[in-house]
């Protein structure tokens, strides 16, 4: 039986976790409106979801159907205006250190070398200086940097750009890592070996991952289910598993099972990407 003959039973549209599975994120009934009065634009429209621990969760979906909207609101970087998110933690109602952000743009200070860049977070929650570049190092090498240590970011590729803000959110030791299109600027090389890299990561640290992706194949290899949101507002309209191994490398791309999955969810991205255009 192939992935997509099991879709049936691995697809819902309430979102819920494994039932075996530790709570990571619950979001419920969450809508979101931007602006006020004639002007406001309904960009969520109650998103119920639940993200377990240690869970790689994708959000696709139809460029301006609230993926990124979702993930501020996730960090706490936007206020919830109706519904609840909530973590482990508590209900979200401000950023914590529990939630670290990963942007497309690799939001390096161009005037710190990796070291110093990776140290930032570190001093800011008080570690020991002698501690923060203990773990600092530790970081740098788990994204193989080993060498750049004391390079700035004009004379890194975009690639290890990245890898250095990875390194940085890693060091901080938050229990969720919130990506929003995090490779979206790479070439298509760079891409695929930062996706290998960011799945190997991964395996090693276990963290609770939310990954913002306009890119079927990039969800179906990194994620353990993908979420596939509607146009404008945006739903959940399809929660679904990805029932691959565990260790994914190149090869999964020529494998049966991963090509099924990914036109199947191409087909059902393409439906909301035809509704966008033609306003519902």
């Amino acid at each position: 039986m192939t992935a997509v003959d099991n879709l049936a039973g691995s697809a819902n549209t309430t979102g819920a976790a494994s039932a075996n599975a530790a709570p990571g994120i619950r979001i419920d009934d969450v809508t979101h409106t931007y602006g006020r009065g004639d002007s406001s634009v309904l960009a969520l429209n109650r998103i119920n979801l639940d993200i377990a621990e240690t869970e790689f969760h994708a959000l696709l979906g139809p460029s301006g159907c609230g993926k990124s909207t979702l993930l501020y609101l996730i960090g706490g970087f936007i206020p919830v205006q109706q519904g609840t998110i909530s973590t482990p933690r508590g209900v979200v109602r401000q950023p914590g250190p529990d939630r670290a952000i990963v942007f497309q743009n690799f939001a390096l200070f161009p005037w710190k070398t990796v070291r110093e860049n990776v140290l930032y977070g570190l001093k800011k929650i008080g570690l020991r200086r002698e501690e923060a570049e203990q773990r600092a190092q530790e970081f740098i090498s788990l994204v193989h940097l080993n060498g750049f240590e004391n390079s700035y970011p004009s004379q890194l590729s975009g690639g290890m750009q990245q890898r250095a803000a990875i390194a940085r959110t890693l060091a901080v030791d938050p229990k969720t890592l919130l990506m929003d299109e995090p490779f979206g600027a790479l070439d298509a090389q760079t891409r695929r070996v930062m996706q290998e890299e960011l799945r190997a990561i991964w395996g090693r640290t276990r963290k609770t991952v939310v990954f913002v992706t306009h890119d079927v194949q990039e969800a179906v290899f990194l994620a353990d289910r993908i979420s596939i949101m509607s146009s404008r507002p945006g739903r959940i309209e399809h929660v679904i598993d990805v029932p691959l191994p565990k260790d994914r490398g190149e090869e999964i791309l020529e494998n049966r099972e991963f090509i099924q999955l990914s036109e199947h969810i191409w087909r059902l991205v393409r439906e909301q990407a035809i509704a966008a255009t033609r306003g519902h």
